[in-house]
């Protein structure tokens, strides 16, 4: 399997829309931009030229400029993100275009990250920040703060701090108990949990807080 290494960040575009201020958040903190297949054309509507483009080819309008990295994978069992993220080596993986958009998209691919638990993955959308917290994480925020945990597959609070409502001994689950709209009640949060089932969703504006709180693992 073909793979692009990267010593600094990437920030990954797919095929949603995302504004011109999300991308340069994203660029900010991962300056190497690269697109999942029709993620390049919005890449490029801002000027933006990808330094690859992996995907199955089927969605992107725009020409590529000479030099652009194509990696085309035919099969049709993983999505464009997935193919991605299998091909792409990176100290941090910010995503924009994966978050609105289409419904079916945006739960793909926030169960994608399930299945890359253990990685500084990161999407980045126009209100929220969502990602998957490892083991041991713990985050600065202002108290305050938005802090939902919305459950892919059943998963248990272990422990908790920092938070005005603890998660300790919780069984979550899609169709049960879910927990949206919890808050900061510190400066510092933590959550751990039972096995990576859980995606952490908080404002788009705490994006550098969740990159050093992943990276820094």
């Amino acid at each position: 399997m073909q793979q692009i290494s990267y010593r600094a960040g990437v920030t990954l575009a797919g095929g949603a829309p995302f504004s011109r201020a999300t991308l340069d958040a994203a660029l900010g903190l991962a300056p190497h931009p690269v697109a999942a297949d029709g993620g390049a054309d919005g890449l490029l509507g801002y000027g933006v030229v990808p330094e690859a483009v992996i995907g199955d080819m089927d969605s992107r309008h725009a020409a590529l400029p000479p030099g652009v990295a194509e990696i085309a994978v035919a099969e049709q069992e993983t999505t464009d993100f997935e193919k991605c993220l299998a091909r792409l080596d990176a100290p941090l993986i910010v995503g924009v275009g994966f978050l609105g958009g289409r419904l079916d998209h945006t739960l793909a691919a926030l169960s994608t990250l399930l299945g890359h638990a253990g990685r500084p993955v990161i999407l980045l959308g126009e209100e929220d920040v969502s990602f998957v917290a490892p083991e041991g994480w713990s985050m600065a925020v202002a108290p305050g703060t938005r802090v939902s945990f919305y459950p892919l597959r059943p998963a248990t609070g272990v422990a908790s701090r920092g938070l005005r409502w603890p998660i300790d001994g919780l069984a979550m689950a899609a169709g049960g108990r879910i927990g949206t709209s919890n808050e900061a009640a510190d400066a510092r949060i933590a959550a751990r949990f039972d096995r990576p089932g859980i995606v952490t969703m908080l404002p788009a504006r705490c994006l550098s807080a969740a990159v050093e709180s992943l990276v820094a693992m």
